[in-house]
């Protein structure tokens, strides 16, 4: 049984290596035009991972920390709201501070504030994710010129060699699939890393609004 194992642990080892290499391979047949739809990729991983960890620290809403504010304000503490608000890292939290602070003033003006700085915290949350769009359009672009620089290889070693052979095409052929299948993979990702994103951000935005209607009750 020791031997057998001895042997199978390097066999799957090689096995992995191999399916790299491979992969790797396959990426470099794809020509000079893989650089920037790589490059892209890496862009569209970091950019969603930054986000949506932001995100999901920014939108949490503490149990209980509407109702501790509601009832300060109620008993006339106004004080005491201001450190429940200020203690709350998250975005709600900086929103209903802007509210406490302009307490005493016409309630349009009240509002107003807000409006303005919540605008702001979406603003925030919003940060970079204009360029997963950029990506999702961009890199199939990029998959298509190399399925042009493929089309023109296949062509230029044809009237090189002056006949038509499969080893000839084959060449151009995996140019051609190689980047545009890489350059729709990571649009596709990107298109969908970018509309998750902006899901997140509504579905914070209605439960926010929710909070946001019963502090303007109180006041």
């Amino acid at each position: 049984m020791i031997m057998i194992s001895a042997l199978t642990e390097p066999a799957a080892a090689i096995s992995s290596t191999d399916q790299t290499a491979t992969l790797l391979d396959l990426l470099m047949k794809g020509g000079i035009i893989m650089i920037p739809i790589v490059l892209l990729s890496i862009l569209s991983f970091y950019i969603f991972i930054e986000r949506i960890a932001y995100i999901r620290r920014t939108t949490s809403i503490e149990k209980g920390l509407m109702a501790s504010i509601t009832n300060e304000l109620k008993n006339g503490n106004p004080k005491n709201a201001m450190i429940y608000a200020r203690n709350n890292q998250a975005s709600v939290g900086r929103i209903l501070e802007s509210g406490i602070e302009n307490l005493g003033k016409p309630q349009g003006d009240i509002e107003r504030n807000l409006e303005t700085t919540t605008n702001l915290e979406i603003t925030k949350m919003e940060k970079n994710t204009g360029y997963l769009g950029i990506i999702a359009s961009v890199a199939p672009m990029l998959g298509f010129i190399g399925t042009i620089a493929g089309v023109i290889k296949i062509f230029y070693n044809i009237s090189l060699a002056d006949n038509i052979s499969i080893g000839i095409i084959a060449g151009g052929l995996y140019q051609k699939m190689i980047c545009s299948g890489s350059g729709l993979i990571v649009g596709v990702l990107a298109y969908a890393a970018y509309h998750y994103l902006q899901m997140k951000i509504d579905r914070y935005t209605i439960r926010l609004q929710e909070s946001l209607i019963q502090f303007l009750k109180v006041i």
